[in-house]
């Protein structure tokens, strides 16, 4: 593996968000198979020893969001009345949603590109607050994206893969998922939408606009809306926050995040149609870059190295290119096929049967 100096951070107060939440006990995230974890433990990034870093005086250890000493004890995700699913319920939400989405993308099941984003992923949920299991399958889109839904199912397009540049830009987009999973918001958007279901029930017997409106809305509050959703500017901000602490407490540089970000923006302004729709719903504004940046100013101290690459990860990226290659030839090829279409004398005699057919007769000599 590759690695690299960290660049001076900068510590800034940490102004970024609050959350209010009801307090609740979680079960623990479960351990991995033995075999799975002795295979982590070769290849996992190992964190460095600290040496600069935030100023010690202002790293908070009071267990709240700020406290990465705390990772994995958090009060994250907790239930009130902004989520009133319990744990449980999300997982199974999450088992019908992960099969929706399964049944209409194809996924990349090559063992070596899915075994290494799992076993990547993982690495990721063991450094965070991951209170549920989690899983990391690879959907076959050129495009670059990557979903979360409830219950710790994370799908990751083919195309984020092959636009990082190195695993630490692919672990950074991946760790923003997983904070996005620990912070519960499919199931606080589920919750919202249940709250406007409930306020539009009386109107959905009125007829015209308003009720059809009405019905759109109540609509949106079934499971099937959370394929197509997309997280507020708030979530968003706290997927930064969460994102950069799990990826620093692996050994990444947290910076690696907002890089993919800025770039890929900057890639679908020169290429519109490269980013999904949905990706880029939530841009990196310059007043949200600073946020994450000054989050990890503050907070997170700096270590004299960070893992960037691993030959592993560029060894999978080729393997997924060739992959992708040879996907795209056999569909050149199809496409190139003529197109056959029944002359309208066949058609004629369509819907004829064996009885309908002519009795021939040897011609006396």
């Amino acid at each position: 593996m590759r690695l690299r100096l960290a660049p001076a951070v900068l510590v800034f107060p940490l102004t970024l968000l609050t959350w209010s939440q009801t307090p609740q006990q979680g079960t623990a995230a479960p351990a991995p198979a033995q075999n799975e974890a002795q295979n982590d433990a070769q290849s996992a990034p190992k964190p460095q020893e600290i040496s600069m870093g935030a100023n010690p005086a202002s790293v908070k250890h009071d267990g709240g969001l700020d406290d990465v000493d705390a990772i994995g004890n958090r009060k994250i995700g907790e239930r009130g009345l902004g989520n009133w699913h319990s744990i449980e319920s999300e997982v199974k939400l999450g088992k019908q949603i992960s099969q929706m989405v399964e049944s209409t993308v194809k996924l990349v099941n090559d063992p070596v590109v899915a075994e290494y984003i799992n076993r990547l992923g993982q690495n990721l949920v063991r450094n965070s607050d991951a209170k549920f299991p989690f899983s990391f399958k690879v959907i076959d889109d050129d495009t670059i994206n990557a979903n979360t839904f409830p219950g710790g199912f994370i799908y990751v397009n083919s195309g984020t893969i092959l636009a990082a540049d190195n695993e630490s830009e692919l672990a950074g987009v991946i760790a923003h998922e997983i904070g996005h999973g620990c912070a519960r918001h499919s199931m606080r958007m589920y919750t919202k939408a249940q709250w406007a279901s409930f306020a539009t029930i009386p109107l959905i017997f009125v007829g015209g606009g308003i009720g059809l409106a009405a019905r759109e809305v109540l609509w949106s509050g079934m499971p099937e809306g959370l394929l197509f959703s997309k997280f507020s500017r708030l979530d968003e901000a706290q997927a930064d926050f969460l994102g950069s602490q799990y990826a620093w407490k692996t050994g990444y540089d947290p910076e690696s995040m907002v890089t993919f970000f800025e770039k890929v923006e900057a890639q679908e302004k020169k290429k519109p149609g490269s980013m999904a729709k949905a990706f880029g719903s939530h841009p990196q504004t310059p007043d949200r870059v600073e946020a994450t940046q000054k989050g990890i100013g503050s907070i997170l101290p700096a270590r004299d190295q960070y893992v960037e690459d691993t030959s592993e990860f560029q060894g999978v990226k080729a393997r997924l290119a060739a992959l992708q290659s040879k996907r795209k030839m056999i569909d050149d090829k199809d496409a190139n096929k003529p197109s056959l279409r029944r002359s309208q004398t066949d058609k004629k005699g369509e819907g004829k049967t064996d009885d309908d057919r002519p009795t021939l007769h040897r011609r006396d000599q």
